[in-house]
């Protein structure tokens, strides 16, 4: 019989601890850079917002690579 696979707990809480800490430093700075952007140039609210959430979006992407990385270094299972 083939035997089931344990989670490896403390690989979860460390995994979990750096995606909340990375995950926020990365979504604040894509807030305030999609702010910060449209307010240079004048853009007005409704391109702030826009460029929020595609800023945003390539945090989302950077983060996926970082839970991919973090997977291949710190298995999740036993």
């Amino acid at each position: 019989m083939a035997q089931a696979n344990r989670t490896n707990w403390r690989n979860v809480i460390t995994i979990v601890s750096i995606m909340i800490l990375i995950g926020t430093e990365v979504f604040g700075i894509a807030v305030a850079a999609g702010w910060a952007v449209a307010g240079l140039f004048e853009l007005g609210d409704p391109v702030s917002y826009v460029l929020m959430v595609l800023f945003s979006l390539l945090g989302v992407y950077i983060m996926l690579g970082l839970w991919r990385r973090s997977v291949a270094i710190e298995p999740l299972t036993e």
